[in-house]
Parts: structure tokens; C-alpha cells; sequence
């Protein structure tokens, strides 16, 4: 499968994404926009857009973010959508998938930094493609905002602090706001780039500490997200036989 990636900053790397796209052999191409590279002209070249994280929301502008085009991101998503590729938007790539389909992103009731359970709900619990995650599963978070819903979308599952951790739009169209891709590489660099710094969100009751961070095992959670993404390239390359 042709995977293409959209990585809005250095500290937002794809990680376990990556790990799982390179195992697989599938053909990754990157838009790293933060060093000012392209998108796809069309969805032709996708078989499987990923679209990172980042700390702009939907509503950054240029001039606020001048590598960060948020219309151009969520056009490209809307022809992905229409061309019936998979796409799974992390984060701030959820929200943007939620716009690209008419759905406003909004703010989480409670900030989110470290691992933390999900739920699966009623519609989780019923879907194939999250059948081996059980109930509760331990996840990295590190948000303030969360996808909006369409009339369609289902929410999958759903944490303490935030009503929408992932969302079933369509059957190949997913948007995770937890970040499963998590690894130490990537939390060394979130830690290092987190702003504000880690110290001052420390009366947040879902806001773990650096140290706290680093000791996280984050395998079970990468394995458990591989498995997802296997059953959703076998959904894709069924719907195109």
C-alpha cells in the first residue's frame, strides 16, 4: 500500500505509525510541512492517508503558523475521503478530518498528558476492527481539543477527561484524539518541546510529570494499534478488489 504521511511538526513524529508501515513493506512518502514540503496535489498517489498531530488546531491561521495550511490539509483529506482511501488523522489530524466532513472540532473538557484508560463504548465493543481491546486499555494522551462528530460518526471509545478518543467516521475513515504511536523517542521529544512547560500543568489531574513519562511502557498499546491498522489496510483492499 502506498501510506502517505502529513507531519506538521518534528516533536509530533509518526512513530509507532512508521514502525508499523515499514514492517508491513508498505511504500511511505511523507509531507513534513514544518520544513516547508508539499502535499499531494490529489489523492491519486494515497492509498492510506495519516495525518499527525501538532499544537495548531483547525482554526490556526497562516499568519499564525505560516508552514500550517489547514484548508489545504482538509481539502486533500475530503479528496481522500471521496477516493475511498483509509485515513486516520491523530490528534490534531483528527480534528482535521472531522472539518474536511463538516464536523467543528471543539475543546476537551480536561487537558490530557500521559497514559491513561479508554473505554470502548457500545459501538466499540461491536466493531471488528477494535475487538482486541477489550474494554479499557491503557493509552498516551497529550490534548486540549477533540474531533467534532458528523450525524454518522460513532464514537468508538472515550476516556475520563475527553467524551471522543476515537470516532468512526466511515468504515475506512477513523480519528484518534489518544496518541497510540506514542514511543520513548517520541515522548523525549514532546517532553522536550512541551509548551507550557510539564511543572506548570502539575494541578491538572490528568497531566503526568516527565519522569512519570519516561517510565510509561508504551509496547502493548503500539501492538494493539498495529493490529488495528492491519484490519483496516484488509477493509481498504477489499473495498477496492
Amino acid at each position: 500500500m502506498r501510506i502517505h504521511f502529513i507531519v506538521h511538526e518534528t516533536f509530533e513524529a509518526p512513530g509507532a505509525y512508521a514502525v508499523w508501515a515499514r514492517s508491513r513493506g508498505h511504500a511511505a512518502s511523507y509531507s513534513r510541512v514544518y520544513q516547508g514540503d508539499p502535499l499531494p496535489e490529489s489523492a491519486d498517489s494515497i492509498d492510506f492517508l495519516i495525518v499527525m498531530g501538532g499544537p495548531q488546531s483547525p482554526s490556526t491561521t497562516k499568519h499564525e503558523c505560516p508552514h500550517f495550511h489547514a484548508a489545504a490539509e482538509i481539502a486533500l483529506i475530503g479528496q481522500c475521503v471521496a477516493a475511498n482511501c483509509a485515513v486516520v488523522g491523530v490528534c490534531l489530524g483528527s480534528q482535521l478530518i472531522g472539518e474536511a466532513l463538516g464536523a467543528r472540532f471543539g475543546h476537551s473538557p480536561e487537558k490530557e498528558i500521559g497514559k491513561f484508560p479508554i473505554r470502548l463504548t457500545r459501538d466499540g465493543l461491536a466493531n471488528a476492527k477494535f475487538s482486541h481491546f477489550g474494554e479499557r486499555l491503557d493509552v498516551g494522551h497529550w490534548h486540549n481539543d477533540m474531533p467534532g462528530l458528523t450525524p454518522n460518526a460513532k464514537i468508538i471509545a472515550y476516556s475520563e477527561g475527553c467524551p471522543r478518543q476515537i470516532v468512526e467516521y466511515s468504515q475506512l475513515v477513523y480519528g484518534f484524539q489518544c496518541h497510540m504511536e506514542f514511543d520513548n523517542e517520541v515522548i523525549e521529544l514532546l517532553i522536550a518541546n512541551a509548551d507550557p512547560a510539564l511543572e506548570t500543568l502539575a494541578s491538572h489531574r490528568f497531566v503526568q510529570q516527565a519522569e512519570a513519562l519516561r517510565q510509561n511502557d508504551y509496547a502493548d498499546m503500539n501492538a494493539k494499534l498495529f493490529v488495528f491498522l492491519d484490519k483496516l489496510a484488509e477493509e481498504y483492499r477489499a473495498a477496492h478488489a
